[in-house]
């Protein structure tokens, strides 16, 4: 039921705004001129689904990586091998978690993939060679959390009264091999990926 503080008619003002995103998104997606949909954060239950699901590619639409590829890009940045590592991500949403933990997958490390049910979660996380922390909690995981020389991937952005944090405590530098900061981190990474996949795409375009 609407909240008695809504104002009369906002309910099916904000249903005709929601009918009316999805008509553009489709004219967009069928349009031969648009080189792709960047969907960033979408808060509306339901709607966030059907747009993750269309940017994932499931009409065949999709060109390039996904900007999720950011955390395994940055550990190619850095020559790290993930061929046969231990790998360990922190949060399961479809938006990063699922997707990391596929990539990682595809690259041949062993994934374990961590949520809010997990017993023992600095304990896995310690075996981690690599570790994806992407739940959103500030300085979810101290140094309890984090094998030595560990690769430490912080993909979380989480707005504080001391300003922006990431998932990991950062005094967990003294232990990991290597640990992105937040923010300047994988927050770049995910420009640069976007950039590169409306360029690939502009390109297969541009050949047909």
């Amino acid at each position: 039921m609407p909240s008695p503080n809504t104002p009369p008619g906002a309910a099916e003002q904000q249903a005709r705004g929601v009918s009316l995103l999805f008509v553009c998104l489709g004219n967009i997606c069928r349009s031969p001129t648009a080189e792709g949909v960047m969907r960033e954060l979408v808060r509306r239950e339901g709607l966030q689904e059907w747009i993750t699901l269309d940017s994932a590619g499931t009409g065949g639409w999709h060109v390039g990586d996904p900007p999720d590829a950011r955390a395994t890009s940055t550990a190619h940045a850095r020559g790290i091998e993930l061929e046969g590592a231990e790998a360990v991500v922190v949060g399961r949403s479809k938006l990063v978690g699922v997707p990391v933990a596929r990539l990682l997958l595809a690259a041949n490390a062993t994934v374990t993939v961590c949520h809010s049910r997990t017993r023992d979660l600095a304990g896995t996380c310690a075996r981690a060679d690599v570790l994806v922390a992407a739940v959103g909690v500030p300085r979810l995981l101290g140094g309890d959390a984090v094998k030595e020389g560990a690769v430490v991937i912080d993909v979380g952005v989480n707005r504080t009264d001391e300003g922006l944090r990431g998932d990991v405590d950062p005094s967990v530098a003294e232990r990991a091999g290597l640990l992105t900061p937040v923010p300047g981190g994988v927050g770049p990474m995910t420009i640069a990926m976007l950039v590169a996949n409306t360029v690939k795409a502009c390109r297969q375009q541009s050949s047909r």
